[in-house]
């Protein structure tokens, strides 16, 4: 990773901490969020591979430092030093990363990802995390829901063309996949993440042609084994009865109509006369794709009318994350220690309850009990003892809850980065794909709704509780924020 990606502001806080001699000064920061995304009951966490290879290869290089060089402050003199930008030069990192496994299902205020070490560092690569953490998080919970609506039906991701530039197009075919998205229909996704590419053919392939009759005889010709068509271009119930006789010579040849698309009108009432031609055709095991501008509202929506559709194809609304544009992540300070020295907390008040962050160097343990119970978020520096735990509902303190502890609950954060090197395995993302599904099985259907969802509980462990409210009070007082 090239180090301009980042905000400017965190390249004046590092001159400024090497500056003063406080550059490694150790530090731990965590990435959280503070609400799920679309009005929903729960988030995928998204996107830490990505942010470990770039860690990995994380520089500077000249081209880079020449830039910096030669930005200028107000008074026409070098904003930063030549000793600063050889230390640059030379830097790589070496802070330990801890992050919950990409895939799992997580919630607002739990840690998805922490970083520790010297406070340059872990200061200078927030922007870059951010950025990939919050994208990828958001895009793959939209498809979660997405695909939740579709209740088993196949959901392929056709956002390419809509996407926030060609970077975005290949983090959100990432991120769709993972969320549940079957397919894709951009090809370099594909080969670069292997996972499955589908499509066809557009309307201008049939406007193309004199016919719809021959723009289809034409294209399955070319491709016998690939014919889903779009029929909707001139007459939708003409193009589903073409498709037919498509269909019967395409037997003939050995081969099979794979199915349809509708990409235009009323969906529903489509979809149930196009299924009654294919069945009366003998063609029971075509599929009926929708595409149109659908989301997780207009698939439950058409599903209920009764839509007799096998395979949604979702773009836009995906890959924009249409109804929320960002997650809204953030990476806060939670503790810092000299060389040699203890860990010292640290938080960031506001007048919002829910925007006063959590210090200590803070671990979530999930609690289950066949399906999952509750999230405890407790200080690693003084954990809770064995057994069962209240938890405290981290803006409304009357909002506790008591979890029975399992033999063991489950440690969210897992090591990602050790020194500045990978050492969690680079896992397919296939793998990961699997994961979302599983972690979505052990929570209860409540979470899942797509309106009005159940609120799962998290929660700070009661020790956390009281240090948390003791150390707010602390910095209120007028002699911690006024020197003297």
């Amino acid at each position: 990773m090239n180090g301009l990606v980042t905000d400017f502001y965190e390249l004046t806080m590092a001159y400024a901490y090497w500056k003063s001699g406080m550059a490694e000064l150790e530090a731990t920061f965590s990435m959280t969020f503070r609400e799920n995304p679309f009005g929903g009951g729960f988030t995928v966490a998204c996107g830490t591979g990505p942010v470990a290879d770039l860690l990995e290869n994380f520089r500077y290089d000249q081209p880079s430092l020449a830039y910096l060089e030669s930005l200028e402050g107000n008074d026409g003199q070098p904003l930063f030093s030549r000793p600063f930008l050889d230390y640059l030069g030379e830097l790589r990192l070496t802070c330990d990363v801890d992050a919950v496994p990409e895939g799992s299902i997580v919630f607002p205020h739990e840690p998805l990802l922490r970083v520790s070490g010297s406070i340059l560092q872990a200061q200078i690569v927030e922007s870059a995390i951010l950025n990939v953490m919050n994208f990828q998080s958001l895009i793959a919970t939209k498809a979660a829901r997405v695909v939740l609506a579709a209740a088993g039906d196949r959901v392929v991701e056709f956002g390419l063309r809509r996407a926030q530039g060609l970077d975005g197009a290949l983090s959100a075919s990432r991120a769709a996949f993972i969320g549940g998205c079957s397919a894709t229909s951009h090809v370099l996704a594909g080969k670069t993440y292997g996972i499955p590419v589908a499509g066809t053919l557009a309307h201008s392939f049939v406007m193309a042609f004199d016919s719809e009759q021959e723009a289809f005889d034409t294209f399955v010709d070319a491709m016998p084994n690939n014919a889903i068509l779009l029929v909707d271009t001139y007459d939708t119930m003409e193009g589903v009865r073409r498709a037919v006789e498509i269909g019967r010579a395409l037997q003939h040849q050995g081969h099979r109509l794979a199915g349809v698309r509708l990409d235009s009108g009323d969906l529903a009432p489509l979809s149930i006369e196009a299924r009654r031609i294919l069945d009366e055709a003998g063609f029971e095991q075509a599929s009926i794709a929708a595409s149109n501008d659908l989301d997780e509202h207009l698939i439950a929506s058409l599903k209920e009318k009764g839509a007799r559709i096998d395979l949604w194809g979702v773009g836009t609304r995906l890959v924009t994350a249409w109804d929320q544009p960002a997650l809204g992540g953030v990476y806060k300070l939670n503790a810092v220690r000299k060389r040699g020295s203890a860990w010292e907390s640290r938080i960031k008040l506001s007048e919002q309850t829910g925007k006063t962050s959590i210090p200590g160097i803070v671990g979530i343990r999930r609690y289950a009990a066949g399906k999952n119970l509750g999230d405890l978020l407790y200080d690693e520096l003084d954990p809770p003892a064995e057994g069962d735990v209240t938890i405290i509902d981290p803006i409304d303190p009357t909002r506790r809850r008591t979890l029975a502890a399992p033999a063991a609950p489950e440690e969210l954060l897992q090591p990602l980065i050790r020194n500045g090197e990978r050492v969690a395995g680079v896992i397919d993302i296939g793998r990961i794909r699997e994961r979302v599904q599983r972690e979505l099985a052990g929570f209860s259907p409540g979470i899942k709704r797509l309106e009005s969802p159940e609120r799962y509980p998290v929660g700070l462990e009661e020790g956390l509780f009281r240090r948390r409210a003791a150390l707010a009070l602390e910095m209120r007082s007028t002699d911690r924020r006024t020197p003297v």
